[in-house]
């Protein structure tokens, strides 16, 4: 059984508070993730020098990235967001739409557009939520037709990047604070609203609504859903 949003047909009593669909990214709609975007920033950085530099520091930081990813989501942003440093903005805001054309929107999963219609229709405000950057992830939002993204952002000084994110940074348990902070923004209900992801790491996002999906998750995730019932989804 799924659980994807339906309709519901409409009521006569006061004003209701509303509902959202809140979905994870990497893994949950697309397959590529934001070790990918930074490659394509690197490799597109103007400068061959530069190109080498940051290529021959990313291949070498690969495993390292692999084991604070899945150790603490956490350290592993703070950490990888470092490579970032250096990169002008004006540069960033320029590549995100090729980005998008040549990396993101060709990995897009097959069944992603109509998990995020049925939401719609449902009467869902769809929103994005990832731990990716805001300009990396905003031609994806407006391709899927999102309401709202909730991203990490990225600090610029003199135009270029720090390496430092704005907090809060985005990803696990921040995640779910964030969450709860749009709903009372927006007037909408946590216990109406659905949320989608495919990592254990989500788990206190997806425990914050009250309609949990575990969409490709992996294997710790699946067996979270086996245990608390949780519907889940295939979208590749």
């Amino acid at each position: 059984m799924t659980h994807e949003p339906r309709a519901e047909s409409p009521s006569t009593t006061a004003p209701r508070l509303g509902k959202a669909a809140f979905f994870d990214v990497d893994g949950t709609l697309i397959s590529t993730n934001v070790v990918h975007a930074y490659g394509y920033y690197a490799l597109n950085e103007g400068s061959y020098l530069g190109i080498a530099r940051r290529g021959l520091t990313t291949l070498a930081n690969l495993p390292l990235f692999g084991v604070l990813n899945l150790v603490d989501r956490k350290i592993f942003n703070e950490y990888f967001y470092r490579q970032y440093e250096g990169l002008t903005e004006d540069r960033l805001l320029t590549l995100n739409q090729d980005l998008f054309d040549d990396v993101i929107k060709p990995a897009i999963f097959p069944r992603a557009q109509d998990l995020i219609d049925q939401a719609r229709r449902a009467g869902c405000r769809v929103v994005l939520v990832t731990g990716a950057l805001d300009f990396t992830m905003s031609p994806l939002a407006r391709h899927l037709g999102a309401d709202d993204l909730i991203a990490n952002r990225m600090q610029f000084v003199g135009g270029r990047a720090t390496g430092k994110v704005i907090p809060p940074i985005i990803e696990g348990a921040n995640k779910a604070d964030v969450i709860r902070d749009y709903c009372e923004k927006h007037g909408i209900s946590l216990g109406k609203s659905f949320a989608y992801s495919d990592s254990a790491s989500d788990y206190a996002m997806l425990t914050a609504v009250g309609r949990p999906t575990a969409v490709n998750p992996d294997l710790r995730l699946r067996a979270l859903a086996r245990s608390y019932n949780w519907p889940v989804l295939d979208l590749r």
